[in-house]
């Protein structure tokens, strides 16, 4: 059977007009600006509108059209969408295939939505390498979209602190002959026991939402911020470390590592774990969060339109997250 090699074709992203300041925080919260960012390293976040135009995948439109532009491919050049996220417009249908909708596809590509949390863009990329490497598919739009805002109790500092609104995408596809891009090697992994770490027990079918529930705030998001923490340092270094020794590559050959924003602490952490220096890891948490599944490929998008990353550097993404959810791939861009 043929193979092909994979190639990231193009990436976008959208970031909401509004942004919510540490100092912001101070007068919805009982917090301190500082305090916020001496413990997460974040400094803002963009909140969606709630009037519309900016629902995740409004968020995805927007920036789908700006990597359709980068790739040289139309709408209709998708033959599979895959949206990672934990905040869907609405629960039926998908938001992939509402996405599809507003782009104007008429193919009837394959829509599927990915609820892997912070690691769904990256399950979603793996998932679609695999497709295309197979020649199940040519193209393929991997989505990350989150309107956090919604689902955070904005009277816990401990949660709302953390979490932002924003979409990255990529379009990936078969890589032309000759080109150098391909994906080394990747893992996708989860471990349900620690499901409770990070958790949203009501609104599901076990316990449909009620009004007393609304009026208690006990729908909200809910974090155990110490367990997550010590658990996803391990995890991303042990997934990082496998996709390196899988691709038979050295420490040496990375170039950029793409960890998912979720606290600063978290990214310093895993990097020494690893054994990798900050240097080499792209962060920009500091403006947008943690923004769940769109942190990845906002992150990668920026760090290519910043010049960063070029053509041929090897970028290893890394994940975690509720579930708990984790993933990592390594590749030459």
């Amino acid at each position: 059977m043929k193979t092909y090699e994979v190639k990231v074709l193009g990436t976008g992203m959208y970031a909401p007009k509004k942004i919510l300041t540490n100092v912001d925080l101070e007068s919805i919260v009982e917090t301190d600006a500082q305090w916020i960012f001496e413990r997460t390293g974040i400094q803002e976040r963009h909140i969606c509108s709630t009037e519309g135009g900016e629902f995740p995948t409004d968020m995805a439109l927007n920036a789908t059209l700006d990597a359709l532009k980068a790739a040289n491919l139309v709408p209709n050049d998708i033959d599979l969408i895959l949206f990672g996220t934990c905040t869907p417009d609405v629960k039926l249908p998908n938001s992939a295939s509402i996405l599809q909708v507003k782009l104007g596809i008429t193919n009837n590509c394959a829509c599927l939505d990915i609820a892997a949390a912070c690691s769904g863009f990256i399950y979603g990329f793996n998932m679609a390498s695999a497709m295309i490497k197979t020649g199940m598919i040519k193209n393929a739009l991997i989505v990350g979209s989150e309107m956090l805002s919604r689902e955070v109790n904005w009277k816990d500092r401990n949660t709302c602190i953390l979490f932002g609104d924003g979409c990255g995408v990529a379009l990936i596809g078969r890589a032309e002959e000759g080109s150098e891009s391909k994906i080394y090697s990747s893992v996708l992994n989860a471990d349900g026991t620690g499901g409770e770490f990070f958790d949203q027990p009501i609104g599901g079918a076990v316990t449909p939402l009620t009004a007393e529930h609304i009026e208690a705030g006990a729908h909200y998001m809910q974090m155990k911020g110490k367990e997550m923490f010590k658990v996803a340092t391990r995890t991303l270094a042990e997934n990082a470390q496998k996709v390196i020794t899988e691709a038979g590559l050295s420490l040496e050959d990375v170039d950029w590592v793409v960890p998912h924003q979720a606290n600063i602490r978290i990214i310093e952490t895993t990097a020494k774990l690893i054994g990798i220096g900050m240097d080499k890891m792209i962060v920009n948490i500091h403006k947008y969060g943690n923004t769940s599944a769109a942190t990845v490929p906002i992150a990668f998008h920026e760090a290519i339109m910043d010049g960063r990353i070029k053509r041929g550097d090897v970028v290893l993404f890394d994940a975690f997250g509720a579930g708990l959810t984790a993933g990592a791939t390594l590749l030459k861009y």
